[in-house]
């Protein structure tokens, strides 16, 4: 069994002032592989004061300084990659077909940032006078268990680049891929104080950097529930946010689109992560009139899908990462049948063989209509809503009728088509013809997933505030 009995303060591994343990559970098998003692208000304190610290020196650094550092950053990360690929699957289930793709994007984070700095333009004249854009002050980092590595590193990467210092609350859920983490960050050996770990609850470390007046922002990654919860607490003392939260993503196919390529496609999007993705496309718009092809087409690739031990690398679909969210996922497909939908594949119940676990079956839903709870609420579990539509028009419509708009995906054999169709659905992120990434292109969501954006140079503006000097 693993222990993890320490944070990481002021270029140090301390032992937490906290006292409290936090059980570590493999999720394929329900069986504890280890525990960590969290981290408390005290620790946060402290952690907050070496960060408020090291700014002092750090807000001053040059652009040149940052890249070495973020180049730094980089190295040693990238050389504990099978170490976080082991964990990743023990830890939370993440199979292996995800975290050894997720992994490879992690360096990329600082070189986005790299590629950024090398062009920015910190000091801009307007007319006679000159903006300034220095950086907020201390970050309070807080990421979720899905992609919690991932999501660490590039919000550290944005704030080294800005300037800015940082304490990091990871999910206690993470524990053992934050000390991997937390190693590796140590390794690239960057002056005491700009990066700090304090592993602990929502309730305790997280209410202490969002209250603290030490801490000038919060960039958060996790449920629109808690994201409301900082925002409330933030603006007390006016701390900027940047919140990105839930999702219920639509994928539009549209009538011209080929079904054989893109309904394959879109199933096995919707189950990204073992379906444990803010940006899943859980909602699968189809053409009314090509509803029963879609449905074949679905049922077969869904009757395809490999559930099974995360670590086998023909696995599509891994364990919920605990028994509560299998719970909340079964529930959720009770909803679907009583609310009168279509059971398409799957259903309640755990896949033959792999009881022990949280295993959900891959589900689908069709015939939804998207007033129903399953196509309104964020489920992050294998289920999938097909919901028909008559007209263009309509299937733009059903696509905003949603308190969410983090990202959303259209197919079509006309691209330009494709295009105008996603310039009137409101999310933060749209791909056309497929699933794509960017790192320099902003990331985040309309409505209820979220405020501001991160990646990139608009991720980077939202850790500076201007300074107009005028004469």
């Amino acid at each position: 069994m693993k222990t993890v009995n320490k944070i990481y303060i002021n270029g140090e591994f301390v032992t937490p002032h906290g006292a409290e343990i936090f059980d570590l559970i493999n999720p394929s098998n329900n069986q504890k592989i280890g525990e960590v003692i969290l981290a408390d208000e005290t620790d946060t304190k402290n952690a907050i004061a070496a960060a408020k610290e090291a700014f002092k020196t750090f807000s001053k650094s040059t652009v040149t300084e940052r890249i070495d550092y973020l180049t730094k950053l980089k190295v040693a990360v990238e050389k504990r990659q099978q170490d976080f690929i082991d964990i990743m699957i023990e830890e939370y289930g993440g199979t292996h077909q995800f975290v050894t793709m997720s992994i490879k994007y992690t360096g990329a984070w600082f070189d986005s940032m790299i590629e950024v700095l090398n062009t920015y333009e910190f000091e801009k004249a307007i007319n006679s006078s000159l903006v300034k854009l220095q950086p907020v002050g201390v970050v309070g980092i807080i990421t979720p268990w899905n992609a919690s590595n991932s999501s660490v590193c590039s919000k550290v990467a944005t704030a080294i680049a800005a300037g800015c210092t940082v304490v990091i609350k990871p999910s206690e859920m993470s524990a053992l891929q934050t000390q991997v983490l937390m190693e590796a960050f140590h390794d690239a050996g960057l002056p005491k104080g700009i990066i700090n770990f304090v592993t602990g609850l929502g309730n305790v470390v997280g209410a202490e950097l969002t209250g603290n007046p030490d801490v000038s922002k919060i960039s958060f990654t996790g449920s629109t529930a808690v994201g409301k919860l900082i925002a409330k607490t933030a603006v007390d003392i006016m701390k900027r946010v940047t919140l990105e939260l839930g999702g219920k993503s639509p994928n539009i196919i549209l009538d011209d689109a080929d079904l054989d390529k893109a309904v394959p496609m879109a199933v096995y999007g919707a189950y990204m992560n073992s379906a444990q993705a803010c940006i899943a496309p859980t909602r699968l718009l189809v053409p009314e009139n090509r509803l029963d092809e879609v449905n074949a087409i679905a049922k077969t690739v869904a009757e395809n899908i490999v559930v099974g031990l995360p670590q086998n690398e023909n696995t599509n679909i891994g364990p919920m990462v605990s028994v509560k969210q299998f719970d909340r996922v079964q529930n959720y497909i009770k909803i679907g049948l009583e609310e009168g939908a279509t059971l398409l594949a799957g259903g309640e119940g755990k896949p033959e063989g792999l009881e022990e676990g949280n295993f959900v079956k891959a589900t689908i839903f069709t015939n939804v209509n998207n007033k129903m709870r399953i196509a309104q609420e964020e489920i992050f579990g294998p289920v999938l809503s097909i919901i028909p539509y008559k007209t263009e028009q309509e299937a733009i419509e059903i696509a905003n009728d949603s308190p969410y708009g983090l990202a959303a995906y259209v197919s079509s054999a006309d691209e330009d088509r494709a295009m105008r169709v996603a310039s009137q659905v409101d999310a933060g992120r749209i791909c056309i013809n497929g699933f794509s990434h960017d790192p320099l292109v902003p990331f985040g969501g309309f409505k209820q997933s979220g405020i501001g954006r991160e990646y990139g140079a608009y991720g980077l503006e939202a850790y500076l505030e201007p300074k107009a000097i005028l004469r």
